[in-house]
């Protein structure tokens, strides 16, 4: 948590706002003595639509090796 003067506050609202969206809380003082909070708004969470997901899956083909394999591909030589 990072605390700031209302001054400076003030000439820096739009950097403030950002830090908070990012997940930080900031607090404003005056005169050295905390006096509000800033922290960001609770988004509601977007449901997750179960049959779509199982249609998106079900038409993905298999893949025809394993996860372990592909990275290890990947990281030894493919990437090069």
């Amino acid at each position: 948590m990072d605390a700031i003067n209302l001054a400076d506050a003030k000439a820096h609202l739009s950097e403030l706002v950002d830090r908070v969206e990012a997940g930080g809380t900031v607090d404003i003082t005056r005169r050295g003595k905390p006096v509000a909070r800033l922290t960001a708004v609770a988004r509601p969470r977007k449901r997750i639509d179960m049959a779509m997901l199982q249609a998106l899956t079900a038409a993905m083909p298999a893949q025809v090796e394993d996860a372990a394999d592909l990275v290890r591909s990947m990281r030894d030589g493919d990437r090069y």
